[in-house]
């Protein structure tokens, strides 16, 4: 045996054992006679203790270890002097009495601790040592216990895990494809799945009833830190179901998850619901982080027309946050504020604020345009209270200058400490648009994808008004992000034909893209909805993560690059010459 036990479970009641460890040398210490040693492994860490006057020899071989040589030692547990309350281990120590070097290693490019001095890239570069790091770790044991959970619920609901194909054909809709020659169908591609979501369907037409599958997601989209281009999906599917069982039976999913992985109690309020549109309205966003207020307020009546400041008297819309005591703000502060708003990510024209003084006067960026009478309307309408500061964007375009709203108060909101991650604040966003206007394809386009089915009484409407159907489909969203989201599916063949109609899809089109789909539903497809979690973004919230790529094990970088394993990168022609493809220079 390498070992007897791990580093991380001996404490006082082992004192006086003989024991047997191996792991990797976290760290040494040479003290007078004496050399003292972390052991780690996955578990934990155990101080080893080698003393020159009892075994010199053994006591220099120890002093020629490096940093991240894996060794195993035999010793016996002893009750440590100077204890570390620091450590579970930090009661006892081992005194030892034999070593032996199982593999030597070269000094790492990066200390291999909690607070490393390795950057990014580097770490990157050497992910493998990276997951040495007790935090990196923990995220990926966090990762399991949550995959865990996630089945055990599943299986008491009558779930069925079920894998579906890898290798899949390419969709129209959606984000762009990773797609993949075949050697033996030459001039043909297989794609990557975006999602398995014509699969599950298919699974429900099969009589399954209950689908699941914790499966990788492959879309070749610009990154950011809550996207990966491979990531993983919690993918559910249900037969005779409508939306509130889907909503009922994943609410009670969420909540079990938090209670028994993140010891978190959610309590038993059903979550909070809001329209798109009314989330929208109100903060800007269809995923609106919720555990702070600062909702909107529309001022078109207050300050449109009532002064003369052309910018407001322009606009198709006008709208503010309250800043509570924020009034004090410095100069700077508020220039920081400025340029946050007209930064090219936000796109904004510029930024209008109103201080509240402690005797309830207004002071504003424009005050020259209005009486003190408006500005006194506008404390009132925005509820402000002495020490608030009043922030106005406006715009021409109402939806884009909510965006624009919604990414100043998010900032505001971490400003204030109002975005804490050890809070949670849950909500539905449920009865979005069908569908959405494409500037660049110059069409409709489904806003979730062409297998949602439309709002039963919103079904007339896609003859008359497409632009304004609502659909069946719903978002989950956890502390501003979108963790899971789903709809009912469309189960009638004609139905499904209509909407690939809106779509501006030819009836031949359809048959060559999704004919298997449609075919069988002529053969008696149930009812049927789901909902997909993202797994990465539930492990990243119950972590405190800024970022997906710290709880996946060998994440991809902002390029999409995996700097680890060089990849992408070229083929050798022979491989290129086997498929019958042609390469055209790249810039």
């Amino acid at each position: 045996m390498y070992r007897t036990n791990t580093c991380g479970e001996l404490r006082l009641q082992h004192v006086g054992r003989q024991v047997t460890l191996a792991g990797w040398v976290q760290r040494s210490r040479k003290m007078g006679g004496m050399t003292f040693i972390d052991l780690r492994d996955r578990y934990g860490i155990t101080q080893l203790v080698f003393n020159e006057e009892t075994d010199a020899p053994l006591c220099e071989q120890a002093n020629r270890l490096g940093r991240e040589y894996v060794i195993q030692v035999t010793g016996t547990v002893a009750e440590r002097f100077s204890k570390n309350s620091k450590l579970p281990t930090g009661d006892i120590e081992i005194l030892v009495s034999q070593l032996l070097v199982l593999n030597a290693s070269e000094v790492p490019p990066f200390t291999i601790e909690e607070h490393t001095d390795g950057g990014d890239d580097l770490r990157m570069k050497y992910r493998y040592l990276d997951l040495r790091r007790p935090g990196v770790r923990a995220n990926l044991e966090l990762r399991h216990r949550f995959c865990l959970a996630v089945r055990h619920f599943l299986d008491s609901k009558g779930f069925l895990e079920i894998e579906t194909p890898v290798l899949v054909g390419s969709t129209p809709e959606g984000a762009r494809d990773f797609i993949v020659p075949s050697r033996m169908n030459k001039g043909q591609f297989y794609a990557l799945p975006q999602s398995p979501q014509t699969l599950k369907q298919l699974l429900m037409v099969a009589g399954m009833d209950r689908y699941f599958q914790i499966v990788k997601c492959f879309r070749d989209e610009d990154l950011r830190a809550d996207r990966q281009p491979e990531f993983t999906q919690i993918d559910c599917e249900m037969s005779f179901v409508r939306q509130e069982d889907i909503l009922a039976l994943f609410e009670e999913m969420t909540k079990h998850l938090f209670r028994e992985v993140r010891g978190y109690d959610l309590g038993e309020a059903p979550f909070l619901r809001l329209s798109w549109h009314e989330a929208m309205r109100r903060f800007g966003s269809d995923k609106p982080d919720m555990r702070f207020g600062m909702e909107f307020v529309e001022l078109m009546d207050t300050l449109q027309g009532t002064g003369t400041f052309p910018v407001f008297n322009e606009a198709s819309y006008i709208g503010g946050i309250c800043a509570p005591g924020c009034a004090g703000y410095t100069r700077k502060q508020l220039d920081e504020l400025t340029n946050f708003v007209k930064s090219p990510q936000i796109g904004a024209k510029g930024l209008v604020y109103a201080r509240v003084g402690e005797d309830g006067s207004v002071k504003s960026s424009v005050d020259k345009f209005y009486t003190p009478e408006v500005l006194a309307a506008l404390r009132a309408k925005m509820n402000a209270a002495p020490g608030d500061l009043i922030l106005i964007l406006s715009g021409p375009d109402a939806m884009r200058t909510r965006k624009q709203l919604c990414e100043l108060r998010l900032l505001m909101g971490e400003r204030l400490g109002l975005r804490d991650k050890d809070r949670f604040a849950l909500l539905w966003v449920v009865d979005f648009p069908m569908f959405e206007w494409s500037d660049e394809e110059q069409r409709l386009m489904a806003m979730h994808h062409p297998f949602t089915s439309p709002k039963p009484s919103d079904i007339p409407k896609l003859d008359t008004d497409p632009a304004n159907v609502l659909a069946d489909a719903y978002d989950m969203v956890c502390n501003g992000v979108e963790v899971g989201g789903g709809s009912i599916r469309i189960h009638d063949a004609a139905l499904q034909a209509k909407i690939f109609q809106v779509l501006g899809f030819t009836p031949e089109r359809a048959r060559e893209q999704f004919g298997f789909l449609m075919n069988a539903f002529r053969y008696g497809a149930p009812p049927h909805g789901g909902l997909a979690y993202g797994l990465d973004r539930w492990v990243s919230l119950f972590a405190g993560l800024d970022s997906i790529r710290d709880c996946i094990a060998f994440p991809k970088n902002n390029s999409g690059r995996d700097v680890m394993l060089d990849a992408p990168s070229r083929v050798d022609p022979a491989q290129l010459d086997e498929l019958a493809l042609d390469l055209r220079p790249v810039d």
